[in-house]
């Protein structure tokens, strides 16, 4: 399996807008930060028969069985960068689309799916908590509930709420409920490697999921506390409560330069940047 980290800036990415920091203004090519997303591939191999029936559609969408085997290609969060995302890594098919919750650096790509829909020619099968559901169908009330015309066509894609693990291309997806702030969000386990971005808390029930992992990729907005996002020092602390081998931190902020960081943190830990590979064993 392979895990790219697509994007690993905060919200206003960096370079922020207007700003003349060391950072924002740094000619190191880890320091250019996009909004956070990762995509996840996985090797072909043997079908995966069952679907796991905590997996439940939506009231008009097709059973959830018909895209598990085929799937090879995973997005996670579809950020406002997706595009330039997509273009600079050669993003040429993504299968299914996994959303951590519904803030704007998240969802506010999804609109550039369509594209994949017209390479494809297929619909784009969504998994998130149903809070989320219920917020990309207000936010793309277009997509879910369009008007009779619409210029330049809409996203294909089909909703399906998670209830607990499921599997996809053959690989068990495990949410993992973290909280951002007070609103409650899901990473994700797959495997040895979790993904869990947003965070400033691991709930007690979720620690149990994360056990055995080795390779993870975490929040660490800055050093300073932050009250929704796990600061550099709390992200170091998860980790070797972890135990993981390895691990990345994600939505970065411009207060913190790439190799000065690096140079500062533990052995197997690092700042993740954008277009980071990770080969992960299963």
């Amino acid at each position: 399996m392979k895990v790219t980290v697509l994007g690993s800036g905060t919200s206003s990415g960096v370079p922020a807008i207007g700003c003349d920091c060391a950072v924002c203004r740094s000619t190191d090519p880890r320091d250019r930060r996009t909004r956070p997303s990762i995509l996840i591939e996985i090797a072909p191999g043997p079908k995966d028969p069952a679907y796991i029936s905590r997996l439940a559609p939506g009231p008009q969408d097709p059973a959830p069985s018909a895209f598990a085997a085929a799937v090879r290609s995973i997005l996670v969060d579809t950020s406002t960068d997706l595009r330039e995302q997509a273009l600079t890594r050669g993003i040429r098919r993504v299968d299914a689309i996994l959303f951590t919750h519904s803030h704007a650096d998240h969802v506010m790509g999804l609109d550039d799916v369509r594209r994949y829909n017209q390479m494809q020619r297929a619909a784009i099968p969504c998994y998130a908590d149903a809070p989320t559901l219920e917020s990309l169908r207000r936010m793309f009330s277009y997509v879910f509930d369009p008007p009779e015309q619409i210029g330049g066509g809409i996203p294909q894609l089909s909703l399906f709420r998670i209830g607990g693990p499921f599997s996809l291309g053959g690989v068990e997806i495990v949410p993992v409920p973290v909280f951002h702030g007070r609103l409650p969000i899901l990473g994700f386990r797959v495997g040895t490697f979790a993904y869990l971005t947003d965070c400033n808390r691991i709930p007690d029930e979720s620690w149990p999921l994360l056990a055995g992992v080795r390779t993870v990729v975490l929040d660490a907005l800055r050093r300073r506390p932050h009250p929704t996002h796990f600061s550099l020092s709390e992200a170091v602390d998860v980790v070797a409560r972890l135990g993981a081998e390895r691990a990345y931190f994600t939505h970065i902020a411009h207060d913190l330069g790439h190799a000065e960081t690096c140079a500062a943190l533990p052995r197997g830990v690092e700042l993740a940047y954008d277009g980071l590979v990770l080969e992960i064993t299963r």
